[in-house]
């Protein structure tokens, strides 16, 4: 080709204009425009993967897999009229409000509706210790923005959440295992890694973990407090799967243990106990925090929709919520003990599993010979799925186990899930 201009074309091996790895070759052409490559995704978009169980459920959305991988609550059992009447009565009565702008920290009837459920479970606090967020989980995101630079230590209990790991990646942070047993984290063993590693915050779910659905006893909550009060540490508490208890006590926050109080960033959520596609969730904080979370939430969304906020204060004034969440929790106690029943029969010899006292979620460790991460593709051919284990560690381990959701089907199914599992797994 012959001619005054030149045009550029990138390839590589794969295909990916994108990859670094490609070269840039020069043809001639007649009048042709030079053009360069686009600029990269930043390194963090380009490192950090997507989320496994995400990705498990887009593989198994077929009607005919019984699904043990998604935290999904119980469609069946969404209070979908009380929701409903709840949203007819705010548009109703204000549509221009609802449908406005509106604060960035919340609005304030249900910052004062969350504040007085907190102060009623022994956490004195008011509105203005309340900021809403959509869901939870952006909570997290915007604590992260607060509070971590990159480079700083940051500690979770190993297994933690997969998401709460996703956003401490992206913030650049280093992420550090706390040692756990079947009661959850150890304090001897915080302690001494405190001291050691120097990190800014401990990241926890101390009630109905997820993914091992564990819940840390009342000692070592006061224990993990002090650890933070001797050492100068901030503590995210958790707590989307609290409410969701059907058998045994409630045990008190860590936000409410003596010497926690100024430290300890409380997240909650009504994604679990009224309907997650609300995407209503809230953080309880100290001043300071709050202000910083706030100014972060103006950069990422403005506020949380205010329709949803208003109709969420309406159900709380107007419903019983608690009587709401008994209701699921009765049918959730009824779930766990199908899975409970069939487990002996289909996991193999020497496997175990616990027996979560709330919450969705039972954690199953197989002989180490198994590997759950190679063997769900044979699970998923059995019309069954669950998630691998690995993914929810800081690190390499949990090769061997695996993480049930026990509150999507009715105990039926469970029933029948178990039995595929049985024989995907050769039981």
């Amino acid at each position: 080709m012959t001619g005054v201009g030149a045009k550029r074309f990138l390839y590589a091996e794969p295909a990916d204009v994108q990859s670094e790895g490609a070269v840039a070759v020069t043809v001639t052409e007649p009048n042709a425009v030079v053009r360069a490559p686009v600029p990269p995704l930043a390194e963090r978009a380009r490192n950090v993967g997507g989320s496994p169980v995400r990705d498990i459920l887009a593989v198994t959305a077929r009607p005919e897999v019984i699904n043990f991988a998604g935290g999904l609550p119980a469609p069946e059992l969404f209070d979908a009229e009380g929701v409903a009447e709840a949203y007819a009565q705010v548009l109703a009565k204000d549509a221009g409000r609802a449908l406005q702008y509106s604060t960035t920290e919340g609005e304030p009837a249900l910052r004062s509706a969350l504040a007085a459920r907190t102060t009623a479970r022994q956490l004195p606090t008011t509105a203005d210790d309340v900021l809403i967020t959509s869901g939870s989980q952006q909570a997290l995101s915007l604590l992260a923005t607060a509070l971590l630079e990159p480079g700083d230590t940051v500690l979770v209990e190993n297994p933690t959440y997969l998401a709460a790991l996703q956003v401490f990646a992206f913030a650049g942070v280093r992420v550090v295992g706390v040692d756990c047993d079947e009661d959850g984290i150890d304090p001897a063993a915080l302690d001494a890694l405190v001291a050691r590693e120097r990190p800014k915050l401990l990241y926890t779910i101390p009630t109905f973990q997820n993914p091992t659905g564990r819940t840390l006893p009342a000692g070592r909550r006061a224990a993990v407090a002090s650890v933070a009060e001797r050492r100068g540490l901030w503590i995210v508490e958790d707590d989307p799967y609290g409410e969701l208890r059907f058998e045994g006590e409630r045990v008190p926050w860590i936000a409410a243990q003596p010497g926690a109080e100024d430290r300890t960033v409380l997240l909650g959520s009504f994604s679990k106990v009224m309907a997650p596609g609300m995407r209503l969730g809230w953080m309880r904080a100290p001043a300071a925090v709050l202000r910083a979370c706030a100014v972060a939430k103006q950069a990422a969304d403005l506020h949380t929709p205010t329709v949803n906020q208003l109709a969420a204060a309406r159900y709380l004034a107007t419903r019983d919520l608690d009587a709401h969440v008994a209701t699921v929790a009765a049918a959730y106690r009824e779930r766990r003990d199908a899975l409970l029943a069939g487990l002996p029969a289909a996991l193999p010899e020497g496997s175990v599993w616990n027996r979560p006292e709330g919450g969705m979620f039972l954690w199953a460790r197989l002989p180490e010979a198994y590997d759950t991460a190679q063997l769900l593709r044979t699970v998923v051919e059995h019309e069954v799925a669950y998630v691998p284990g690995a993914p929810f560690h800081a690190g390499e381990a949990g090769r061997s186990t695996m993480r049930l959701c026990f509150v999507t089907h009715a105990p039926q199914e469970i029933a029948v899930g178990v039995r595929r599992l049985g024989a995907a797994l050769g039981r």
